[in-house]
């Protein structure tokens, strides 16, 4: 009795409905990328929310520094399926918010002053020159002439000595 087809062909065909069953079983049940974690999702639409002038790319990179591994891609469509429009569109800094912002700040730059002391220690009977009001924007020490552009550096006045100086801030 002659067979149409070989033994070895049945047992292939066989090992190939084993392993069709088997690839069916193992696959995920939904296509595409799982979803991502909701404590992720909601970070990100808070930090959007805190920061309004943030984009995806400026978010994605503080997820980074947090150690949060996420693409950016995944934070854009985060920020999309939230009805978030991009940074640009969604606000725009006036100078008044921007100072607002910023006052205590600019404030605080107006009264910086800073006292510089370089050089040998002083003899017992030399006397450091007073430092001047501050917020009087000038330097009163004949030795130190921080607020003359072609002056000499502080700590380098005449005869090279090293002398205290004052360094306002104007």
């Amino acid at each position: 009795m002659r067979l149409l087809v070989r033994p070895d062909t049945v047992l292939r065909w066989h090992r190939d409905l084993i392993a069709g069953w088997h690839a069916a079983g193992s696959r995920p049940k939904r296509p595409g990328r799982l979803p991502t974690v909701r404590s992720i999702r909601l970070l990100v639409l808070r930090l959007v929310r805190e920061n309004p002038s943030w984009g995806y790319r400026r978010v994605h990179g503080e997820l980074l520094v947090l150690g949060i591994k996420i693409a950016a891609s995944t934070v854009w469509e985060i920020l999309n399926d939230a009805g978030i429009d991009p940074a640009p569109e969604r606000s725009a800094t006036t100078w008044a918010g921007f100072l607002r912002s910023q006052a205590e700040a600019l404030l605080a730059c107006g009264f910086l002053e800073t006292v510089t002391l370089a050089g040998a220690p002083r003899a017992r009977g030399d006397r450091a020159p007073h430092p001047p009001h501050p917020g009087s924007g000038r330097n009163h020490s004949p030795d130190c002439l921080v607020d003359d552009p072609g002056g000499p550096e502080p700590g380098h006045g005449p005869g090279g000595r090293g002398l205290p100086c004052t360094v306002s801030d104007p």
